[in-house]
């Protein structure tokens, strides 16, 4: 994977900005006060209760789309996809794009978009559809004009369900490498692979738990050496891992990296200067409670070898009903980072970073 280092100068430029946009709660930032770059909600006034699961994509340099599901409750029949497109460094009202209608008339709810920009396009919207997540299939939408118009819906093959969370990742042969899992039966994470822009697939695993992790929801990120690695979220309390030194065709077994997970979405990126970056909900599992709440607070961690990781940013801290979650993460051609969560069930949150800072 080749990486397109940042100037200087942008550096410079970037870390003499602060947050010129705040809403809801504040960014507690420690030892690195001048981290957060900008922070807002996107799309703040909709038109339905609930939204959660965002994705985001630059679609043109300094031009950015987010999707996300929303409606009256999470599993409900209403819940369609939505998507804001930024132009000019503000977000765009956002639309309905995709909704689990289907040639019968039957409706179902949608779950889980992923937006994915491979290079020469066109913009890919994955996501899911079906009754419940033990149950869902996986779609696919295209877009040659950034975002604005969209193709037919086509459902994935049987087997198939796309990336169920987080980005997939362009291999250096040109194919994309996709973290999946299924929760029908048990939690087990699985890759799929497509070497034709969606057209075919080919699904690996599922991955070895050793009887010890349930785990779902996959992040992938790159090592030195050609290595791959895969941070998952667990019914266990932390983030397990699992590697490949073979380019994704094979994974070894599950096992735990020591940072906590309260039963809760994570997403990871490789930055430009070689180092990892994580962001995650840095609390443990208090039997008892309801596991949303726990969703607090939420981190960016960096590492330098995908093992050992500094926690150096909270994101927030302030205690809400359903906490701030599943978040998303892309570095922009600009070398910043771009960040995205649901916050307490009620708003995407969009905070830009600058990594130069840590």
């Amino acid at each position: 994977m080749k990486f397109t280092p940042f100037s200087i100068p942008m550096l410079l430029i970037v870390m003499g900005l602060v947050s010129s946009t705040s809403l809801g709660a504040p960014h507690p930032a420690g030892k690195y006060g001048g981290a957060i770059v900008d922070s807002m909600f996107i799309n703040p006034n909709a038109p339905y209760p609930q939204c959660h699961a965002s994705t985001i994509a630059e679609i043109a340099p300094g031009q950015f789309a987010a999707a996300w599901f929303g409606g009256t409750r999470e599993g409900n029949r209403d819940v369609g996809i939505w998507l804001a497109r930024m132009k000019d460094g503000k977000w765009l009202r956002a639309v309905e794009v995709a909704n689990g209608r289907d040639s019968s008339g039957d409706v179902f709810p949608t779950w889980n978009p992923v937006l994915f920009n491979p290079p020469g396009g066109p913009l890919v919207l994955f996501y899911k559809v079906g009754p419940s997540p033990s149950t869902w299939w996986g779609m696919m939408k295209t877009s040659s004009d950034s975002g604005v118009t969209w193709s037919r819906p086509r459902r994935l093959p049987d087997g198939v369900l796309g990336p169920i969370k987080d980005k997939p990742v362009l291999l250096p042969d040109g194919s994309w490498l996709c973290g999946s899992s299924e929760e029908g039966g048990g939690w087990r994470v699985h890759f799929e692979l497509t070497s034709d822009k969606g057209k075919s697939w080919k699904v690996i695993g599922p991955i070895d738990g050793g009887g010890k992790y349930h785990a779902i929801q996959p992040t992938i990120l790159f090592l030195k050496g050609g290595k791959l690695e895969a941070l998952c979220r667990t019914q266990e309390g932390v983030i397990a891992s699992t590697s490949s030194v073979d380019g994704g065709r094979t994974w070894s077994r599950l096992v735990s990296t020591g940072l906590p997970n309260p039963n809760s979405g994570i997403d990871a990126v490789n930055l430009a200067d070689g180092r990892q970056l994580l962001v995650y909900n840095d609390s443990r599992i208090i039997p008892g409670r309801p596991i949303e709440s726990q969703r607090c607070p939420l981190n960016v961690a960096v590492s330098n070898d995908g093992i050992k990781w500094v926690n150096v940013l909270t994101l927030e801290d302030k205690p809400v009903p359903a906490g701030y979650a599943y978040p998303a993460v892309i570095q922009s051609s600009d070398g910043l980072v771009r960040i995205t969560y649901t916050w307490n069930r009620e708003h995407i949150k969009y905070v830009v970073v600058n990594p130069a800072a840590f």
